[in-house]
């Protein structure tokens, strides 16, 4: 009997590829981290039966309290960024879009606008 066909695209174990890799933007700045997968496609119906589960986001945030103390983080704290985003899967995550907008830098930018700046000569870059 033949092999059945193999679905297009490449196939991932998000445990062993995916979760806790760190995430790079277009110029090869970490952005974050992965600490949860989004996935659609698991429950299947008849309708669906054909479809493949996917990745539509890889999620990061505040997990550490949930880490050492257990549960899940509440939803509304997961960054989601967006598989379409993704450019390369490797020892890190690459990402083919700059980290300077996405949502899951926020805290850095923050930090650098609020603090880093109101202090002498952090204005600019060092010589």
């Amino acid at each position: 009997m033949p092999a059945p066909p193999r679905p297009a695209g490449r196939v991932l174990d998000a445990r062993l590829h995916l979760l806790d890799r760190q995430v790079l933007d277009v110029d090869d700045v970490p952005v974050a981290t992965v600490d949860d997968v989004e996935v659609e496609g698991v429950e299947r119906t008849r309708e669906k039966e054909r479809e493949l589960p996917h990745i539509t986001a890889l999620l990061t945030g505040a997990v550490l309290g949930t880490r050492i103390f257990g549960g899940r983080p509440p939803r509304h704290l997961w960054i989601r960024l967006p598989w379409s985003d993704v450019s390369d899967v490797d020892v890190v995550v690459s990402l083919g879009v700059p980290g300077e907008g996405l949502e899951a830098t926020w805290q850095e930018r923050w930090v650098r606008d609020q603090i880093i700046r109101r202090i002498p000569g952090g204005r600019h870059a060092p010589d």
